[in-house]
């Protein structure tokens, strides 16, 4: 289980803050989407998740932080694997230069596994640093994938992919799961992520604003887009431009 209690964060230490007193739980196995507008703190939240940021302390919460099975996440760095839209900073190794580097960091990490999505993905072998933006985004969602990490971290995995490259990875990652990881994910693709995840944290002004599970909003014949309509307050036509 992963708890998340009393956090706060801001990048500057008398700045404004970006996440606010955000708490929650999440079972292992468990699916959660992150949505919200633009600058809400979904990437933030996703880095402190991850351990990569240090909430900021506060008097009134001294109980906070970020635990997965009552271990404070920082030290859980092995069982997390962050895949980002920034991708790797080690861009002057191939695709395969760098499985193997986090091969030696990684015990889990499958290398045959990677050796496949490389070739679904089409990557070439040539250093990371020369790819597209679409094909980074590829080379660091393979690599995050072939950790086999019990949570997987993933902020905005579909960025620079077209609609079918984007069906064919949803279809890659459902098929490599077990059943065991524990997911969070961002994006803007609401519509394709839908049937995916098993629950929905929307975000506002740096605060979880709804936080539902899918199978809840189908019984009342509601979608994700209507819910994040109704909770941002964005009229009609608006959404995607909120998004974008």
């Amino acid at each position: 289980m992963i708890e998340v209690k009393h956090i706060w964060f801001s990048y500057e230490q008398w700045g404004e803050f970006v996440l606010k007193d955000i708490s929650f739980s999440v079972e292992k196995g468990e699916i959660v989407g992150v949505l919200g507008a633009n600058g809400v703190g979904k990437t933030t939240l996703l880095k402190v998740l991850a351990g990569l940021l240090p909430p900021r302390p506060r008097e009134k919460e001294p109980e906070r932080g970020v635990w997965l099975n009552g271990k404070p996440i920082r030290e859980c760095n092995a069982e997390i694997a962050f895949i980002s839209e920034a991708g790797t900073y080690l861009k002057d190794l191939t695709p395969r230069e760098y499985g193997a580097f986090l091969a030696d960091f990684y015990p889990s990490f499958d290398m045959a596994y990677y050796e496949k999505l490389l070739h679904f993905f089409g990557l070439e072998e040539k250093p990371i640093k020369k790819m597209s933006k679409g094909q980074k985004a590829k080379a660091e969602v393979a690599a995050g994938m072939a950790k086999k990490a019990h949570i997987l971290i993933m902020d905005e995995p579909f960025i620079g992919k077209d609609m079918f490259t984007r069906q064919d990875f949803m279809q890659a990652l459902a098929g490599s799961l077990t059943g065991e990881e524990t997911i969070f994910i961002t994006t803007h693709e609401i519509d394709e992520i839908e049937n995916f995840i098993d629950r929905a944290l929307i975000l506002k002004n740096g605060e979880i604003a709804a936080d539902v599970r899918t199978d809840a909003l189908r019984q009342e014949n509601k979608s994700l887009q209507s819910l994040m309509k109704e909770v941002t307050g964005y009229k009609e036509g608006n959404l995607e431009e909120l998004l974008s």
